[in-house]
């Protein structure tokens, strides 16, 4: 993706340089047991800073393509979950997470109306 630097030598204002590469949330705290009551996230790239054991954060209403970036920078493992109930991440069963563990990332693409895949870093 191009620096939102090169899109407004491109002619684009800088609020638009910044929707077209994404915004980004620097200061979550994940919360919750469960899809139900995990923090949603809103952005595109999400730092989570603050997570305590067993915490989780829900992916947000996506159109099929977009990607979400998250960040786990807690002290704790994360429970990711997808956007909705009927929604699947990788061959997980609907609405399961995954354990994003400390210090770790993950770029997660919508591909259908109820599918996600997630590419984790090592």
């Amino acid at each position: 993706m191009a620096l939102a630097l090169d899109i407004v030598k491109g002619g684009f204002s800088p609020q638009s340089a910044k929707a077209i590469n994404g915004q980004v949330q620097s200061s979550i705290t994940a919360a919750g047991t469960s899809i139900s009551d995990a923090t949603d996230l809103t952005a595109s790239i999400n730092v989570v800073t603050t997570a305590a054991a067993s915490s989780g954060v829900q992916l947000p209403h996506c159109e099929i393509g977009d990607e979400v970036e998250i960040l786990n920078l807690g002290a704790n493992a994360v429970t990711v979950y997808p956007d909705t109930t009927s929604n699947r991440i990788n061959a997980l069963a609907a609405a399961a997470g995954f354990l994003l563990a400390a210090n770790t990332a993950v770029k997660l693409r919508k591909y259908t109306t109820t599918r996600w895949i997630g590419y984790l870093s090592a």
